[in-house]
């Protein structure tokens, strides 16, 4: 599930986005129970990181893809050694 919120519960602005879930490579089976995978996006935190709507878009699909990549069972390592090549 993919979620738009206006921004994390501490308020701060310094998170644009948020993986909850158990990634693929740490579960057995899916739906077995549990609440659906969510990917939350803050709204407030890319007004405020952006200065106009194209560094906007680009933002909010390296939000995604970055969340996504948690899905699949990438920390944070590997995504930076992903996006330097």
């Amino acid at each position: 599930i993919f979620v738009v919120e206006d921004r994390p519960e501490d308020a701060s602005l310094d998170l644009l986005g948020l993986y909850e879930g158990w990634a693929l490579t740490e579960r057995d089976r899916y739906g077995s129970g549990e609440l659906p995978d969510r990917i939350i996006v803050y709204r407030e935190s890319h007004l405020a990181a952006c200065e106009d709507e194209d560094e906007l878009r680009g933002e909010v699909h390296a939000t995604l893809v970055h969340e996504i990549a948690h899905f699949y069972g990438l920390d944070h390592d590997d995504i930076d050694k992903v996006e330097r090549h």
